[in-house]
């Protein structure tokens, strides 16, 4: 038996008479009679008894019809999810996010979450290259990073350059302004990141630009942890704008970074190219395009 034949069945039992089933369904009465009649070869049942005009449903048709009711029903919930999943009001957003996002990104989520309230949103937070493996792996969709990578098989929007900024406890002398790398050429460096990652890399580059050799005594990846041992005054750091926004409660002293000597994070958000996103993710795509470009 299909689905049809199920609807089929479940027209006859409700209108009582083969004809009126008939009008119900928009079909001619004969090729009923004769899918019922296959139904019942196929069961090995009888499934009506015919008296005159009318029939009774047998024990076998009445649990038949309940059983065809459950199938239908199921079967318009699938189509109805299928369609409410094709075209992004359910399903999963899959999106990685660096250790240091987006401030504006809870905002994003909550507004984002407000138009598709029952797409479930999986969020996994790791350092930028390791996110970007995650997409070409296929484990997130959609994925914020730190730039600069190597994103050749990656689509990117860039999102901002978030300048940075000198952090030390309150124990240091403070600065008057802002800072240039080579008034803070001495003081000991706790670096966010790890060696080779981005804001490492980027913070290291803006030194050797300049021909100076900044005082490292340390790397510290966990942010909450950093601005701990930078405000106990055993190192002072250099941070993204973001670090500050997400913790205004840390007892820290900051200073931007001056020109020229100004360094900026580049923020961006990636995919696979040339891969089916599925409709949470694009059009979590769309609203990022909408705020950003």
């Amino acid at each position: 038996m299909d689905i049809r034949q199920l609807r089929y069945f479940i027209a006859i039992v409700e209108e009582g008479k083969i004809s009126a089933a008939a009008d119900r369904l928009h079909i001619s009465q004969p090729p009923l009679s004769q899918q019922l009649k296959i139904m019942e070869e196929e069961l090995n049942s009888q499934l009506i008894i015919r008296k005159g005009k009318r029939f009774e449903v047998t024990e076998a048709g009445k649990s038949l019809y309940a059983y065809a009711l459950q199938v239908t029903r199921l079967m318009e919930e699938a189509e109805m999810e299928v369609k409410s999943v094709g075209n992004g009001a359910n399903g999963t957003l899959s999106l990685g996010i660096n250790t240091l996002s987006l401030a504006e990104l809870p905002g994003l989520l909550q507004r984002f979450h407000v138009q598709y309230p029952k797409v479930y949103m999986k969020i996994k937070q790791n350092e930028s290259t390791h996110l970007c493996k995650l997409v070409r792996d296929r484990v997130v969709e959609l994925a914020i990073i730190r730039l600069p990578l190597e994103i050749g098989d990656l689509s990117v929007i860039h999102l901002l350059e978030e300048p940075f900024y000198f952090i030390t406890s309150e124990q240091y002398e403070p600065f008057e302004n802002d800072v240039s790398l080579q008034d803070i050429n001495e003081y000991p460096l706790i670096l966010p990141s790890k060696e080779g990652m981005g804001l490492h890399y980027i913070i290291l580059e803006g030194f050797s630009r300049l021909e100076l050799k900044p005082n490292i005594i340390g790397e510290c990846s966990d942010i909450s942890t950093l601005l701990d041992m930078v405000s106990s005054g055993i190192g002072a750091s250099i941070v993204p704008e973001t670090v500050l926004k997400r913790h205004p409660e840390k007892l820290i002293r900051s200073y931007r970074l001056a020109k020229p000597d100004n360094l900026f994070a580049p923020v961006g958000l990636v995919w696979l190219k040339n891969h089916y996103l599925s409709k949470a993710a694009q059009h979590f795509v769309d609203m990022i395009r909408r705020e950003y470009c």
